[in-house]
């Protein structure tokens, strides 16, 4: 069943994935910081990735929550 949603919804959805795949690509590939930006701004203790793998989550939760918000609204 198709319904209108606005171009918000598509925003959100994929502002979720996108932040739940970095999450989780963070999770089991704690170095690609390190790798793709060239320094290693938390010295090697990891906590730069936990932080980043705790806001993804909230970021993902959070975007969900506004597309699923969206796809209500335009249900009516």
């Amino acid at each position: 069943m198709y319904r209108d949603v606005r171009s918000r919804f598509w925003l959100e959805a994929a502002a979720g994935a996108m932040c739940g795949v970095l999450a989780v690509v963070t999770l089991f590939s704690r170095e690609w910081i390190e790798l793709v930006f060239g320094v290693d701004p938390d010295r090697g203790s990891g906590a730069l990735e936990w932080a980043v793998v705790l806001a993804m989550f909230i970021v993902t939760a959070m975007s969900n929550v506004a597309a699923r918000r969206e796809w209500a609204r335009a249900a009516g």
